[in-house]
C-alpha cells in the first residue's frame, strides 16, 4: 500500500490515454470477393407461406407476379433474407418477441430440439422470392449459386425450375446452376420453395439445448444467394498454401485459383497472382493456362517466398497483420485477405486420467492456455456486423483468446472481425442431431455421404484462409470411418490445412486418432470443483463431466448466470421475476423451459439456488437474490478459468484449456452466459475477466498458494506479490510480501507466497468467513487486485455420486453466511469524462472506502447512466449498455481507493449527463455525476487532497 500522487495524476492519466485512443483511426473491413458476382436480394426480398401463396413455382418466379401482400424482407449483413419468423418479426408481427414469452405467444411453441417443425404455421413449404438485373453486357456465362439453406429447396428463375429439393439440401452446401439460358435483359426473378428444416433428418442448423427453439426450427436463407456473370474464362475459389519456417524467419506462399472455361473452343490465357504485403509492397507471379472446352482446372503458381514475414498471433500476443491475395484471368478477379501463421496441435501428458494424453495448442511454435467460450449467433440468425464488432469488444475486454463456434457457419464478416481481433476461431459440427450419425451407419445413404462431404469442402473453402480459424472439431461424438474419410477428403479438396479434431470428448476414430478432450460440467459445482486433478470414472473412456483442470475441456461451465436488474427487467416480466427469487423450481421459459431438474434438464434455477441457499444464505427479496447471484456466478467463473492457468504447468498432465460454456446466447439468457444478448456484463463476466487479467496474481483453492501468471506478450520484471488475510470484522490475521522476481510470456510461477489462513472447521462447529487480498505489483505500481472471500467449512464433492451427472453432488457446501452480517460500508465516489474523436467517451471513477471503522466494501460495483444536469438519474432504462470497464465488482478496505474506467458510445446518452451508479453486497445504490473533464478532474483534486486517501490500483 502506498501514498497516492494525487486525483490529477489519475486523471492525467486517463486523458493521455483517451487521446492515444482517439487518435488511432478505426480500421476499416477489407474489400474482398470476386469480379462479376453479385448478391441477389439487397434490395429486398418477398416472403409468403406457400398456404396463402397457392400458385406453382412457375407463376411465383415470373417477373411481374404480384407480391402485393407479401411480406417485405431486407437482407441482413451477411446479404441473405432469413428465416420465416424473421420475415414476420421485420414486418411487425410480434414486437418485443424476446420478452417474456412472447415469442411462444405470438408462433406457438416446440420442444424437439432436432426434430421436424411441429406448428402448422411453419410446417408447409415458404417461398422466398427476389428480383433482379443483371448486367449481361460482359459475358456469354451466368451461374446462379445457392450457398446452403435451411431445410431443403425447389429452386425457380423466370418461370423455370433449375433444380430441386431432391438436390438444394444441407445448411453448409454449395450448389451452382447454369442459367445463362433462362436470363433475360432486364428484369429477372428468382424464387425459392423451402420445405421445413428438420434437424434429426437433414444435415442442417439446429439449436440443440442452448435456446428455446424458434417454432419454424429456422427454416430459411441463411447465407446469400449469388449470380456470377463471366466472359470467356471464370476465375474463382482463389487460396493461399503456406509453408512456414519454424524460426518464423520465412515463409513460402503458394497461391492458387481455379479457373473454368465457359466456351466451345481452347482458350490459352495469362493467369496472375499478387500478395500484397501489411505495408504494401507487392510480388505478382504468372503463368499461362490452357483450358479445353468447358473444363475446369486449378492453377497453381510458383511459390512466393516471403523473408522475416509479418506473423499474425492471437491479440495477447502479438498483432494481426494482414495479407492480400488478389489474382486476375482476362478480366475475371478475386481478392482475400490471408494471415500468416503456423497452428501446430499435438497430444502432451499421458497420466491415468489420460492415458493418450491430453490435447494442447501452439500458434506460431508458443503454446498457450485456450481460455475460451463458445459463441452462438443469434435466435433468428440475422447476421449483424455491429453487433459482432461489439461482441468482439465484450470478448477481448473479458481476456477471452477463443470463441468455439459448434455446428453454426457464419458470414465471412464473422472470420474477417476475428483475423483483425486476434480471437482465435474452434469450428465444427455439432452433436446431438443429424450430423452425428449412428455409428452402425445404418440407415445413412450415398447421397448423405454426399452432402456430408459437399459439407466439408463448402465449409473448408470459407474458413481455410481466415487465420483466427486455428482448428476443425467433431462434437461429442467421433465420426464414422465413412463419415470421416469423406469429410476429410471435402477438407483436402478445400485445402483445408488447419488441424482436425475427431471429437470434442476423449475419443478417437481411424485416421484422426485421439482427439485428447472432454466434456462437462454444465449445471453448478463449487469453485473448488475446478481445481480438482484426480478424479475420473475409468469406465467411462470419454472422460465427460470430470471437468476439473487437467487437459483441454472443450465446453464446461457452472450452469446458471443470473444477469443484473437491468438486464432482467429487459426480457422477464413482473411474474417471472417474483418466480425467479421465490419458485426454484419454477419452469423458467428463457432457461430453456424443460421439465424438472438435475441431469441434463436446464430449465429452472434448483441447483443454482441450492448452492445459493446454503452457501450465502436464504434471500428474501429480488435484489438480494440478484446481488447474492452476481457474487456465486463471479466466483464460480474466475476459479473455472484461473484453475486451468494455474495447473498449466501441472505433470504429468497440464492443463490446456478451457472453453466457457456458453459466453453468449442468441436471445436474454438465464443459462451459460458470460454476456447477455443486450451487453449486461454480470458477476460471471467481471469473473472472467479478473481470471484473464494479462499479468495476474490468483489464490489456488487446492493447495492456498498463491500463483502468478503473464498471458502477454512481453517479458514482466520487478514483480511482487502482498498478500493480507482479513476476518470479516476487518481484523488483519495475516499480511505477507514475496520477493521480487520475473515473468516470461506465458509464464505461469506457482508458490509465490502460502498465506496463513483459519484453520477449516467442519459441524457441528461454527463456520468462519474470511478475505484473502492480493496485491501484484510492478516495481511499486499496483497492476493487478484480486479478493477472494472463503469459509472454514469447505465444500466437499461426492466424486463417485457426481460421475455421469453435469453438476457436482454435494456432501457439504462451503458456508459463507458470515458476509449477511457484515456492516454497512461507507464509501465516497469521484468521476470524469473525455469525450473521443472516434465517437466513444470515457468515464473515470475513483471509488474510495471512507469507513471510519475496518468495515470491507464488498462486491462494489459501478455503472455508467444516463443521467440529468444535477447528477440524478434519468427514469426508466437508463443503463449504457456499450461500456467496457477496465475492471468491476471490487471489494476495498477503509483507506483503499481503486479508479475504474469505462469506455462507450458517446451516442449512447442521448445527449444525457454521465451519471455512475454505485452499489454493493452492503452498500446501497449512490450516483455521482461525471461531467467534463477539467471540472470534475479539478474537483477530484481537491476532494482527494482533503481526505488524504491511500491508492491501491
Amino acid at each position: 500500500m502506498r501514498r497516492t500522487l494525487g486525483t490529477a495524476l489519475a486523471c492525467a492519466v486517463v486523458m493521455s490515454l483517451v487521446a492515444a485512443t482517439a487518435a488511432v483511426p478505426g480500421e476499416a473491413a477489407p474489400a474482398t470477393g470476386a469480379t462479376g458476382l453479385e448478391t441477389l436480394g439487397l434490395h429486398g426480398w418477398q416472403v409468403q407461406s406457400s398456404a396463402d401463396a397457392k400458385q406453382s413455382g412457375e407463376e411465383v418466379s415470373k417477373p411481374g407476379f404480384d407480391t402485393a401482400t407479401w411480406l417485405k424482407v431486407r437482407p441482413d449483413d451477411g446479404g441473405a433474407p432469413g428465416t420465416e419468423i424473421g420475415a414476420l418479426v421485420q414486418n411487425g408481427k410480434c414486437p418485443n418477441v424476446y420478452f417474456s414469452d412472447n415469442m411462444r405467444k405470438c408462433f406457438g411453441f416446440t420442444d424437439d430440439n432436432a426434430g421436424p417443425v411441429t406448428v402448422p404455421q411453419f410446417a408447409v413449404p415458404w417461398w422466398f422470392r427476389t428480383d433482379f438485373t443483371p448486367d449481361l453486357r460482359n459475358g456469354g456465362t451466368a451461374q446462379l449459386i445457392v450457398n446452403g439453406v435451411i431445410g431443403k429447396a425447389d429452386v425457380w428463375v423466370n418461370g423455370r425450375q433449375v433444380a430441386t429439393s431432391a438436390t438444394v439440401t444441407g445448411a453448409y452446401t454449395k450448389f451452382t446452376f447454369d442459367v445463362s439460358k433462362i436470363l433475360t435483359n432486364g428484369r429477372n426473378t428468382l424464387a425459392l420453395e423451402v420445405y421445413p428444416n428438420d434437424p434429426g433428418k437433414m444435415f442442417t442448423v439446429s439449436d440443440i439445448d442452448w435456446n428455446q427453439v424458434p417454432p419454424d426450427n429456422n427454416t430459411g436463407i441463411h447465407f446469400p444467394v449469388q449470380l456470377r456473370v463471366s466472359g470467356a474464362l471464370t476465375n474463382g475459389n482463389a487460396r493461399v498454401l503456406q509453408d512456414n519456417a519454424k524460426d518464423l524467419s520465412r515463409s513460402t506462399l503458394t497461391p492458387k485459383t481455379d479457373v473454368a472455361n465457359n466456351t466451345d473452343r481452347t482458350v490459352t490465357s495469362l493467369a496472375k497472382a499478387t500478395v500484397t504485403a501489411p505495408d504494401g509492397r507487392k510480388t505478382t507471379v504468372q503463368q499461362t493456362v490452357t483450358l479445353e472446352p468447358h473444363t475446369t482446372r486449378t492453377v497453381t503458381f510458383h511459390p512466393i517466398v516471403i523473408d522475416h514475414p509479418k506473423m499474425w498471433w492471437p491479440y495477447s500476443l502479438g498483432s494481426q497483420p494482414l495479407y492480400t491475395l488478389t489474382t486476375d484471368v482476362q478480366g475475371s478477379g478475386t481478392s482475400e485477405q490471408f494471415g500468416i501463421r503456423t497452428v501446430t496441435t499435438e497430444l502432451v501428458g499421458p497420466s491415468p486420467a489420460a492415458p493418450e494424453g491430453v490435447r494442447r495448442y501452439a500458434i506460431n511454435g508458443k503454446p498457450l492456455v485456450i481460455r475460451g467460450a463458445g459463441f452462438a449467433e443469434d435466435l433468428f440468425l440475422r447476421y449483424d456486423s455491429a453487433d459482432i464488432a461489439r461482441q468482439v469488444g465484450l470478448l477481448k475486454n473479458m481476456g477471452v483468446n477463443l470463441v468455439r463456434v459448434e455446428g453454426h457457419f457464419l458470414p465471412d464478416d464473422f472470420y474477417q472481425q476475428m483475423d483483425r481481433a486476434g480471437i482465435m476461431v474452434n469450428a465444427g459440427w455439432s452433436c446431438c442431431d443429424r450430423w452425428e450419425l449412428p455409428t452402425s451407419e445404418k440407415g445413412v445413404t450415398d447421397e448423405d455421404f454426399k452432402i456430408i462431404q459437399l459439407s466439408a469442402q463448402t465449409v473448408g473453402e470459407r474458413l481455410r484462409d481466415h487465420p483466427s480459424v486455428i482448428t476443425f472439431n467433431w462434437s461429442d461424438n467421433q465420426p464414422t470411418p465413412r463419415q470421416e474419410a469423406v469429410s476429410l477428403q471435402g477438407f483436402k479438396d478445400a485445402d483445408f490445412t488447419q488441424p482436425v479434431v475427431a471429437s470434442a470428448e476423449y475419443k478417437a476414430s481411424p485416421q484422426l486418432g485421439q482427439a485428447g478432450e472432454k466434456e462437462g460440467p454444465y449445471d453448478y459445482v463449487p469453485p473448488s470443483y475446478w481445481y480438482d486433478t484426480t478424479h475420473f470414472d475409468p469406465t467411462d473412456d470419454s472422460r465427460t463431466n470430470v471437468g476439473g483442470s487437467w487437459g483441454f475441456d472443450s465446453e464446461q461451465s457452472a450452469g446458471d448466470t443470473v444477469p443484473t436488474l437491468d438486464s432482467l427487467n429487459r426480457f422477464m416480466s413482473a411474474d417471472e421475476q417474483a418466480k425467479l427469487w421465490q419458485d426454484p423450481a419454477y419452469n423458467q421459459y428463457h432457461l430453456n423451459f424443460e421439465a424438472d431438474h438435475g441431469g441434463y434438464n436446464f430449465g429452472t434455477l434448483f441447483t443454482f439456488d441450492t448452492a445459493m441457499a446454503n452457501r450465502y444464505g436464504q434471500w428474501s427479496s429480488l435484489r438480494q437474490y440478484v446481488q447474492q447471484a452476481q457474487v456465486q456466478n463471479y466466483e464460480n467463473t474466475r476459479s473455472q478459468f484461473e484453475a486451468f492457468i494455474d495447473h498449466s504447468t501441472n505433470q504429468p498432465t497440464p492443463a490446456t484449456g478451457t472453453i466457457y460454456w456458453q459466453g453468449n446466447k442468441g436471445w436474454p439468457s438465464l443459462l451459460w452466459t458470460l454476456y447477455n444478448n443486450d451487453g449486461d456484463q454480470a458477476g460471471s463476466f467481471f469473473g472472467a475477466k479478473k481470471a484473464n487479467e494479462p499479468l495476474h496474481v490468483l489464490y489456488s483453492y487446492d493447495d492456498g498458494g498463491v500463483t502468478i501468471d503473464n498471458l502477454g506478450a512481453d517479458m514482466q520484471d520487478g514483480l511482487t506479490v502482498q498478500s493480507k488475510v482479513y476476518d470479516t470484522s476487518g481484523k488483519v490475521l495475516d499480511d505477507q510480501r514475496s520477493a521480487p522476481t520475473s515473468l516470461a510470456s506465458q509464464q505461469v510461477r506457482n508458490d509465490v507466497l502460502k498465506p496463513k489462513t483459519p484453520a477449516v472447521t467442519t459441524p457441528p462447529a461454527k463456520a468462519g468467513t474470511y478475505f484473502v487480498e492480493l496485491l501484484l505489483r510492478k516495481g511499486n505500481q499496483v497492476v493487478d487486485r484480486n479478493v477472494y472471500w472463503l469459509s472454514t467449512q469447505q465444500d466437499v464433492v461426492d466424486w463417485p455420486a457426481s460421475y455421469g451427472n453435469p453438476q457436482a453432488t454435494m456432501t457439504q457446501y462451503a458456508d459463507l453466511q458470515g458476509l449477511q452480517g457484515l456492516q454497512q460500508a461507507k464509501v465516497s465516489a469521484v468521476a470524469a469524462s473525455q469525450k473521443q474523436r472516434d465517437g466513444k467517451q470515457a468515464t473515470k471513477v475513483t471509488v474510495t472506502n471512507t469507513s471510519k471503522q475496518p468495515i470491507v466494501g464488498f462486491f462494489l460495483r459501478a455503472d455508467i447512466r444516463r443521467g440529468n444536469a444535477d447528477g440524478t438519474e434519468k427514469p426508466g432504462d437508463n443503463q449504457v449498455t456499450s461500456g467496457l470497464w477496465s475492471d468491476n465488482d471490487v471489494t476495498l478496505w477503509p483507506g483503499e481507493s481503486q479508479t475504474l474506467t469505462v469506455t462507450y458510445d458517446a451516442a449512447d446518452l442521448r445527449g444525457a449527463t454521465p451519471v455512475v451508479s454505485l452499489q454493493g453486497w452492503n452498500l446501497p445504490r449512490f450516483d455521482v455525476k461525471a461531467g467534463s473533464d477539467l471540472v470534475s478532474c479539478a474537483a477530484q483534486e481537491a476532494a482527494a487532497a482533503a481526505r488524504d486517501i491511500l491508492h491501491v490500483g
